[in-house]
């Protein structure tokens, strides 16, 4: 299996609840599920393989779900569900723990163990959407007795670790399916590198640690920071480096697997975003060189260049295409 994707909507509205709950019972694990919208019920699923590791994304309405120790006798994928809620508001309960799960937030159970969980209903409260990351228990080189003490616990997914890792498997979500196979196991090793990481992080036991799983967190976290501080004038490589405590010599040993510098990726960026301000109708009053400069490129003559390098045409010359193009 590469990618599949499921959408209610495909089934006649009687089979739609249990189609679903099918789908998640291959995707997720077995799991006794009930709601109070079983005759309009309007939900969709996907799933990618990365190698060893797959992700699942899951929309739904409000609902009840219980996975009881005799559904765990029937079938056990023996895996950890790094779940980040995107939308709506649940409760999830895994041994003694309990916590409210809001869009933006992580929380973890174990399909190895009873668990439940609940969607929140109201007339503010939206449905459901959430990814979710499949990690192998025996490639968490965590030891199962810390990795307990986050079972159903909330993780704020809003900044520090928890925003990379919410940014990259946003970014799974988006790119994965058109990936080849090579490229997508690749991307399931640093998935593990960066759960992993990250789980670390939250439980002060970063010493068990493999080399790669830092290795890919501190990168993931200086992607993070370039990105948030594209519009800097003085982000360069020496003020990345010094914001992660590290030498520019390991900086650039970082992006050594990569197919640019940091100072390029820093470029290519910012010229990505100039070139998608140049697109959008809302900013058409906005001069060329100011769209550059917005983006710390401050040089008119040094954006036109670079921009036409990159592109093909001048900024001014993408502007009036794009702008030009029927809506």
């Amino acid at each position: 299996m590469t990618f599949t994707e499921f959408d209610t909507a495909e089934l006649p509205a009687e089979c739609r609840f249990e189609g679903w709950c099918e789908v998640v019972a291959r995707g997720v694990a077995p799991t006794q599920i009930t709601s109070d919208h079983v005759a309009d019920f309007a939900g969709s699923a996907g799933s990618l393989d990365l190698g060893r590791l797959r992700f699942t994304t899951l929309s739904f309405p409000g609902l009840r779900s219980e996975r009881t120790a005799k559904l765990i006798r029937r079938a056990d994928p023996e895996t950890y569900e790094l779940t980040l809620a995107l939308a709506g508001a649940m409760r999830v309960g895994q041994g003694r723990n309990e916590t409210r799960l809001l869009a933006g937030d992580f929380a973890m159970w174990t399909s190895s163990r009873p668990y439940s969980g609940q969607t929140e209903s109201g007339p503010m409260i939206v449905d459901s959407r959430a990814i979710i990351l499949h990690l192998p228990r025996a490639l968490v080189p965590l030891p199962e007795a810390k990795v307990d003490r986050l079972l159903a616990v909330s993780i704020p997914g809003r900044s520090g670790t928890g925003r990379v890792m919410a940014q990259f498997l946003s970014s799974l979500v988006q790119e994965g399916p058109v990936l080849e196979a090579p490229e997508r196991e690749r991307l399931g090793g640093t998935s593990l590198d960066l759960a992993t990481g990250f789980l670390a992080y939250h439980l002060d036991a970063q010493e068990y640690l493999l080399p790669e799983a830092r290795h890919e967190m501190l990168l993931a976290r200086v992607d993070t920071f370039v990105r948030d501080n594209l519009s800097d004038t003085r982000l360069t490589p020496r003020a990345v480096a010094a914001q992660h405590h590290i030498s520019v010599r390991l900086l650039h040993q970082l992006f050594r697997g990569r197919d640019e510098t940091v100072a390029a990726a820093i470029r290519r960026l910012r010229l990505e975003r100039c070139r998608a301000d140049l697109a959008d109708p809302r900013l058409r009053v906005l001069p060329v060189r100011d769209i550059g400069a917005r983006w710390a490129l401050d040089s008119a003559a040094t954006f036109s260049r670079l921009f036409r390098t990159t592109y093909g045409v001048t900024p001014g010359e993408y502007r009036r295409m794009e702008l030009g193009r029927p809506r």
